[in-house]
């Protein structure tokens, strides 16, 4: 009796014993949540993932605020994942990528890395062909931020951004709030502030193909921006000032075309400056986020992208620097023209070019930047 007790509470031992083990559930998208707990500079890292009642799935980490894969119905009703990224946080680590970010302190680029404040300059990192590119090397892409999970469908995320943070002033405390709502959108709403004079510009930075198979080009891709008006650069990337006319230009998407049609054509300088479409459109929805902004859809799957924003401006970026090197989720190769991303924001360089809108946030102000991804089907 005493043997016959004794086998029975060790079998209940190890019956609780593996009860009490963490489960592992695989994401619709097939990650491995286990796969993104580490620890970074002391921050722990996870993955996050939100569903709504249509079951559209969207994961996101909190290293670098990203969003990691997103899932929605294809013209057949199959599940198709539309980003860019890696399937473990080892990758996003070690591999420098921008893949589905939250940027800051500043989406694209400063030039020469210099900002003038009340009459001093301050000297930021010089990252990208002499200017500071979203943030620096150490953008808050590459911070970890503090998880909120609110409910299923919606995640805060938080970040402490000390002062000198990039050479950047002003102690920030930043806020991306990621809702997938029920109609298949990911709204997107950014807040900040500070206690010092600052500049901030915030984005998402993710890369799209939405046949749900990256190894395709999305060049076949339709594209239509609501935009009159683009800001040319110069070779090394950087607005020169100007706000021009797309009409008659490849630069043109007010009438829907596909990427393809003209990226290639180097003949017109654009074009060859940005190795492909690498732009900001002056958007004509004049912070009206109920008018569309921009819309992309892939014949391949029906599935449509609606772009929505209270922000002046959208950088159009094709992936034009995808070579081939790196490998993504589920080890498929990223290659060149694999993607579409579409970061809102105020136009690239604004705190040099007093006659755009401007990016300064003083102590006592709150920024504010909403952006709305809504996806369907094609009808």
């Amino acid at each position: 009796m005493k043997k016959h007790l004794l086998l029975t509470g060790i079998a209940t031992i190890l019956l609780c014993s593996c009860n009490s083990k963490p489960k592992t559930e695989l994401t619709v998208s097939g990650l491995n949540p286990k796969d993104f707990q580490t620890e970074v500079n002391n921050a722990q890292t996870n993955l996050y993932t939100l569903k709504n009642k249509a079951g559209m799935e969207v994961c996101i980490t909190n290293f670098g605020g990203r969003i990691v894969s997103v899932m929605v119905p294809d013209k057949n009703g199959e599940m198709q994942d539309v980003v860019l990224g890696f399937d473990s946080i080892a990758d996003y680590i070690h591999i420098p990528s921008d893949f589905g970010a939250s940027i800051g302190r500043y989406a694209n680029r400063i030039a020469q890395g210099r900002i003038v404040l009340d009459g001093d300059t301050i000297q930021l990192p010089q990252n990208n062909f002499g200017h500071c590119l979203h943030g620096g090397p150490q953008g808050w892409q590459y911070k970890v931020y503090e998880a909120n999970p609110i409910d299923d469908t919606t995640l805060e995320l938080t970040l402490h951004s000390p002062d000198g943070d990039e050479n950047f002033p002003g102690n920030v405390t930043a806020t991306v709030t990621y809702k997938l709502t029920d109609d298949n959108a990911i709204d997107i709403k950014y807040s900040a502030t500070t206690d010092k004079k600052t500049v901030i510009n915030m984005t998402n930075h993710s890369y799209f193909n939405l046949s749900g198979n990256p190894a395709h080009a999305a060049t076949d891709h339709l594209l239509y921006i609501n935009a009159d008006s683009y800001t040319p650069v110069d070779s090394t990337f950087m607005t020169t000032g100007e706000i021009v006319t797309v009409k008659e230009t490849p630069m043109d998407f007010t009438t829907p075309k596909t990427i393809g049609q003209d990226i290639a054509n180097y003949d017109f300088l654009q074009l060859k400056n940005g190795n492909g479409y690498d732009h900001n459109w002056v958007l004509n929805t004049a912070g009206d986020i109920t008018q569309v902004a921009a819309r992309l859809s892939s014949p391949e799957s029906g599935i449509v992208l609606e772009m929505f924003t209270n922000e002046p401006g959208v950088q159009l970026y094709t992936g034009n620097f995808l070579d081939g090197t790196v490998a993504g989720k589920k080890g498929i190769v990223y290659n060149q023209r694999a993607s579409v991303c579409l970061e809102t924001q105020h136009y690239p360089d604004s705190p040099n070019k007093a006659n755009w809108p401007s990016v300064v946030l003083e102590p006592g102000q709150t920024y504010h930047s909403e952006c709305i991804y809504k996806f369907s089907v094609e009808k």
